[in-house]
């Protein structure tokens, strides 16, 4: 999206353009051809979903066509993650790429670690707490049932009078890949009725692709993974200038060898 004369634009193809990502079926084979891809248009020119769709049918409600529909049909499918993974804003990430994110994002700890190294806050630990558990043998376990991100808040003792920052502390549990938007549903009123907007729901990704893909990267430095996410950037999009790919992506981690 750019702002011209204080008005929001939204980039895009033609219509009628051959090159033009029709369906979200399509938008899921592009995401893993490239290996991930920010929703919106950015400093990087061609790296975003906005800029391969058409322009005309974004928030038309209708699925078929509009690609801000397409994000919740491909965040329930888990055939790729999707989250604010690029600057706090949304976008895409390959199964393939996804440990090489986590790898790097989380510095090679798992969440656990991190809390017990000091490197989380307290309020980051209260949300991963209500979904994750352990077991009496000690493995990790997540909810059986659903939650929507307005009843995690409340849960994990955001809101009025609780915790602060509850939007901001989601982000960034996101944008270190702890957690991924895996559906959306609408709230439900006293008499079972749906009404509102969808709501998003979250969880860690090993809980939807398992422990193993996860964290596939982790035998490697988390600076080796970065090097890899930057170099697939510079290969797909040739023109990137590099202070907007580290705007994008973020900066090299300090374990970098």
């Amino acid at each position: 999206m750019a702002v011209e004369d204080g008005v929001w634009i939204m980039k895009g193809l033609d219509w009628n353009d051959p090159y033009r990502i029709r369906t979200w079926q399509e938008l899921v084979n592009w995401i893993n051809e490239v290996g991930f891809l920010p929703l919106f248009a950015n400093d990087i020119e061609g790296f975003s979903v906005e800029e391969h769709v058409s322009p005309d049918y974004w928030w038309t409600g209708i699925k078929e066509e509009d690609p801000w529909e397409w994000r919740e049909i491909i965040a329930a499918s888990h055939k790729v993650c999707y989250g604010k993974f690029f600057a706090q804003k949304a976008g895409f990430i390959s199964l393939e790429w996804l440990p090489y994110f986590a790898n790097y994002r989380r510095s090679g700890y798992d969440f656990d670690s991190r809390w017990e190294d000091g490197l989380s806050n307290r309020r980051e630990k209260k949300i991963m707490d209500m979904l994750t558990g352990r077991d009496e043998d000690g493995d990790v376990t997540f909810p059986d049932d659903q939650i929507l991100s307005t009843e995690l808040k409340k849960k994990a003792g955001f809101g009025k009078g609780g915790e602060k920052n509850y939007s901001g502390i989601i982000t960034g549990l996101q944008m270190q890949t702890y957690l991924v938007i895996t559906d959306f549903c609408r709230r439900r009123n006293k008499r079972g009725e749906e009404y509102g907007m969808p709501v998003s729901i979250m969880l860690p990704p090993e809980a939807i692709w398992g422990y193993e893909t996860v964290t596939a990267a982790y035998a490697e430095s988390p600076g080796k993974s970065y090097d890899r996410i930057i170099t697939r950037i510079r290969q797909q999009f040739a023109g990137a200038d590099e202070a907007d790919i580290i705007k994008i992506i973020g900066k090299q981690p300090e374990s970098h060898t």
